[in-house]
């Protein structure tokens, strides 16, 4: 008899400890792949972007670009601990609307230490969607390089996450509209790219050229620190692609092998373009065929396989190269480093291409199928064109309001003067270099 209660004793207790676990279903190897994703993403910013844009500007603004990346960083994170967390993804358990996710989440408030999402904490999912609210709106800092204020950079990107990027990242990944049409944006051609490229863009237009562009060399100035903030990119994007599975499993492992093969065939068709058109390869144009091979895979990463990778990534090259040519050369458009052809063209080409080869009837080019109701390329690329353009100009009207409030209140653009003596020595008092 003795034993016997020992017996069940020991049951009881083992139950006791198993049923927390059980109830939460909190993976360790989910939990470990999304901490290193969510470094992955952050080291992106911090320095990759930071370094790849840094270099590709003038010597005398190259300070500025760099303080506007790292500044972001901080910013952005407040700003989504404040509302833009809850303005995305609202609070756990409560059916959302289709346009914007409730308050519950303010502050971050509903987060604490035993909160589960899926298989992974509640923290975890926070900072890693907090990493994609950091890097969009330092991918718009290309498109106004070299000439904007500060205090104008901050006060419109503030506004700009909380009134344009948590409601499309809420249409998209919270519960919105869109995904609920069974739009396949994976990791963010619609929530990172168009949005991203189509604000560079409303920048570039409503601001204006640089002084002396079109007329006057405009090299960028440190193409080593391009290349290493490029490589940084390359490697981190892994984070921002794979993680987005949310998961260890065989889903971010496809999506890490397609995102790695589309980069390197986007770097192999810019780089065989300028060497066909110009004669020679530059290093400028393997790197951001790069970036652009990288933001075109992002929405499809999660829906095709690696022959369609291929395709895409090739795609991306030759497409955003000849985007570049035409925004610069013939709509005379300074988009100081090529925001919306690489990123925005890209987001949406991947966004439509991930329409067709998510089909599982293209033989080797075969994806991971249709969204639920769909069952034809026509009626996912439907919704995939949907997406584009909804983002689009959504992005574009709400961005050309800020860009105006924001102008009225503390004006958008340094003096010509300020300009031409550059922004590091204006806006900072300090000097990129010292030698």
């Amino acid at each position: 008899m003795l034993s016997k209660i020992k017996i069940t004793l020991a049951m009881l207790s083992s139950l006791a400890i198993a049923s927390p676990a059980l109830a939460s279903d909190l993976s360790g190897a989910d939990t470990a792949w999304l901490l290193t994703a969510t470094a992955l993403v952050l080291f992106m910013t911090l320095p990759g972007l930071s370094l790849f844009y840094g270099g590709l500007v003038r010597v005398r603004n190259v300070l500025s670009v760099l303080m506007q990346c790292f500044a972001l960083a901080a910013l952005m994170s407040l700003v989504w601990f404040v509302a833009g967390y809850t303005l995305a993804f609202g609070s756990g358990g409560v059916e959302q609307g289709p346009w914007l996710g409730d308050l519950g989440n303010l502050f971050l408030a509903g987060i604490s230490l035993d909160g589960v999402n899926g298989s992974i904490p509640d923290s975890l999912f926070v900072m890693f969607q907090m990493t994609f609210a950091i890097i969009t709106p330092a991918l718009i800092v290309g498109g106004f390089a070299e000439r904007m204020r500060f205090s104008a950079m901050l006060v419109f990107c503030v506004a700009w996450v909380l009134l344009v990027y948590a409601p499309i990242c809420h249409w998209v990944w919270g519960g919105g509209w869109l995904g609920s049409m069974g739009l396949q944006d994976f990791a963010g051609g619609t929530v990172v790219h168009v949005t991203a490229g189509v604000a560079a863009l409303v920048a570039a237009v409503m601001m204006g050229p640089r002084r002396g562009f079109g007329s006057v060399a405009m090299p960028p100035h440190n193409l080593t620190m391009t290349v290493t903030g490029a490589g940084m990119l390359w490697v981190g994007w892994f984070g921002f692609n794979a993680g987005s599975a949310v998961a260890a499993d065989g889903s971010a492992a496809m999506a890490m092998l397609v995102t790695h093969l589309s980069a390197a065939c986007g770097s192999l068709a810019w780089m065989t373009m300028e060497w066909l058109r110009h004669g020679k390869p530059s290093v400028l144009g393997i790197v951001t065929g790069m970036v652009a091979g990288l933001g075109t895979i992002t929405p499809a990463s999660g829906s095709v396989g690696p022959a369609a990778a291929v395709v895409i990534g090739l795609t991306a090259g030759v497409v955003c190269y000849f985007a570049t040519i035409a925004l610069k050369n013939r709509l005379k458009i300074d988009d100081s480093l090529d925001v919306f052809p690489v990123h925005g063209v890209g987001g949406a080409l991947g966004t439509l291409l991930a329409g067709i080869f998510c089909s599982p009837n293209l033989g080797i080019f075969s994806g991971n199928g249709f969204s639920d109701g769909i069952d034809s390329i026509a009626g996912q690329l439907g919704v995939q064109a949907t997406g584009v353009a909804a983002t689009f100009i959504y992005t574009a009207v709400v961005s050309w309001v800020l860009f105006k409030v924001v102008d009225g209140l503390i004006g958008l653009r340094v003096d010509t003067d300020e300009e031409t003596i550059g922004l590091d020595l204006v806006l900072h008092d300090e000097r990129g270099y010292d030698l």
